[in-house]
């Protein structure tokens, strides 16, 4: 499993990572519109079945931060853009349009559609924009999301009740404008949540351009909670879409179902049902095998993509992707809170064995990632890489590892491993680092756990001392600024992506700086810089970026890879199996 990170926000990605790796988007076929017309071999009886280790466990992925959410309402939620071919920043006109249309102050336009309407025919208007916004923009405490960077920087819309526009005014540039308005996943029904809180819709609207949040309490306690799903869905009416496909049926722990939307005012879906079913990574490939299931993204290993080329009529795709594997130490109650430990421990973490023996047999060309904010296959890469420290750490130093262990009196130290379970390459991964980092005196305890990324699980009540995940986003500068930007408070509600509760002024300052610039040419010297404090730190570990794996079966068209953290559901309305 992975974190989704995107403005502010990363996600835990359900393969367990965030980024990935080969220079170019794998080709899959298909357009960059996921709306578009469907294939001419598309039947009304079609049901297509995707396979994915996690369960669905919330509507709302701004709170419940993990990409199975995001994965799963692509095309139930939508927003004015998405992540299209390539990653890149697509607007998604069926929904509405937007474009800049001042640059001092900067200001964004945005108008719905006008036959917008949610699946219970509820408009989509001037309450859904005030509730993204209330949400955030940090500034009506209570609403618990996944970061703020850039919505904090804008104005309430002055829009109001029916209203199908509104503008974004920013206080300062901010580089990311074109992706900070509500994307994909991010426009959640407004109506449901004030009347779950006994508001009307005139006195919800009043109430956030006040930003009241004594007001706003009940509204902001449903957007945490009331969309969380855990032991299935009991009132359908709270999960209406806005897409192609509505949640039609669940069954707990075992699949997600979605079917075609008759609200929708777009071209339909080119299949009627789409099942998102829980299997495990073990059991994955069995299943596409066996046809029980259509297409599966598993975490990548190498006997698993031997399995898979060995299959008759699966067809296989490697690629890059925005995924990135890393170690976090937590600052906030453990033992690591010293630097020296920390020194010791990157000290004997065998980064390059674990490359070449989990990584490299899936893809040859793969190396040690140097960095944490630039990927192998972008451009800028080897300029941020070059002098950032990370070299200190290229091969294990087993004997200055236990000096400072010796040092610091702490021989025999005790270090949980959290990760989440089961997933047999960070099992591998953790038992690697436990015989070389057991050579320098740490007892390294593999506290992998099924709940690890689950609210309320270790990942997010620092209950672990290295925490081993992934990071999937973008390419957005702005998409990983909360991750090392010092927490309100380290909590669940207040640390964002900074779950392991890092700080340091002089990064806030610099990340402040590059998400405010707005020249390109700029970024790459002021990541460079960050990066440098980051390994003086020894803020995190990164590792490997993930090379990216999908399978399906051959018949299934219209798939088409996708290296950001919209994954291959991207156009899921689109997905036909050959009659």
């Amino acid at each position: 499993m992975s974190h989704r990170r995107r403005l502010g926000r990363l996600l835990a990605a359900v393969t367990g990572g965030a980024l990935l790796l080969s220079a170019c988007a794998q080709d899959g076929g298909g357009a960059s519109d996921p709306s578009g017309s469907a294939s001419p071999g598309a039947t009304t009886a079609q049901t297509i079945t995707y396979a994915g280790e996690q369960e669905f466990n919330s509507y709302n992925s701004i709170t419940v931060n993990n990409l199975v959410n995001s994965t799963a309402m692509q095309r139930v939620l939508l927003g004015f853009w998405y992540y299209g071919e390539k990653g890149a920043i697509t607007p998604d006109k069926d929904f509405g349009t937007y474009a800049k249309t001042s640059d001092s102050p900067l200001t964004v336009d945005y108008e719905f559609n006008a036959k917008a309407v949610w699946s219970d025919g509820t408009p989509i208007d001037c309450d859904d924009a005030l509730l993204f916004w209330a949400a955030k923009s940090g500034k009506i405490k209570g609403f618990q999301v996944d970061g703020t960077t850039g919505v904090e920087l804008v104005k309430a819309p002055d829009c109001n009740a029916g209203d199908k526009k509104f503008t974004f005014e920013y206080s300062e540039p901010f580089a990311d404008w074109d992706s900070n308005g509500p994307g994909a996943a991010d426009v959640l029904p407004a109506h449901v949540a004030y009347k779950a809180a006994g508001m009307s819709e005139a006195d919800f609207i009043a109430a956030v351009k006040a930003e009241d949040a004594d007001k706003l309490a009940e509204v902001a306690k449903f957007f945490n909670e009331g969309w969380v799903i855990d032991g299935g869905i009991s009132d359908m009416s709270l999960f209406p879409a806005s897409g192609p496909y509505k949640i039609s049926a669940m069954a707990p722990g075992q699949s997600l179902t979605l079917a075609a939307n008759d609200k929708w005012w777009g071209t339909p879906a080119a299949t009627p049902t789409i099942v998102m079913r829980v299997v495990s990574q073990e059991e994955q490939a069995q299943a596409l095998q066996n046809r029980e299931v259509n297409l599966i993204e598993p975490q990548p290993n190498p006997d698993l993509l031997a399995q898979l080329e060995g299959m008759q009529g699966v067809t296989v795709k490697t690629g890059d992707a925005y995924t990135y594997e890393h170690l976090d130490f937590n600052f906030d109650s453990s033992d690591f809170k010293d630097r020296k430990l920390r020194e010791a421990f990157a000290k004997c973490v065998p980064r390059q064995l674990i490359v070449d023996n989990l990584i490299k047999p899936l893809a040859p060309e793969a190396q040690v990632l140097q960095v944490r904010n630039a990927l192998p296959f972008e451009p800028d890469y080897t300029t941020i890489a070059q002098g950032s420290g990370s070299e200190k750490y290229a091969q294990p130093d087993i004997a200055g590892a236990k000096a400072l262990l010796e040092e610091a009196g702490k021989v025999g130290m005790e270090v949980r491993l959290g990760h989440n379970e089961p997933n047999p390459r960070r099992t591998q991964q953790t038992q690697l680092i436990a015989d070389s980092c057991g050579q320098a005196g740490f007892k390294i305890v593999d506290a992998g756990d099924e709940k690890f990324f689950e609210s309320g699980g270790p990942l997010y009540t620092n209950a672990y001392d290295v925490a081993l995940f992934a990071w999937t986003g973008s390419a957005e500068v702005s998409g990983w600024a909360s991750t090392f930007t010092t927490a309100k408070e380290c909590t669940e509600a207040g640390k964002e992506n900074n779950n392991g509760c890092y700080s340091n002024k002089e990064v806030d300052d610099l990340i402040e700086q590059l998400n405010a610039e707005v020249d390109k040419t700029k970024h790459a010297p002021l990541i460079a810089q960050i990066e440098k404090i980051l390994w003086d730190d020894l803020a995190t570990i990164p590792l490997f970026a993930h090379p990216n794996l999908l399978a399906w079966d051959e018949e299934l068209q219209n798939i088409v890879p996708n290296p950001a953290q919209s994954s291959v559901t991207w156009n899921m309305d689109k997905w036909t199996l050959a009659p």
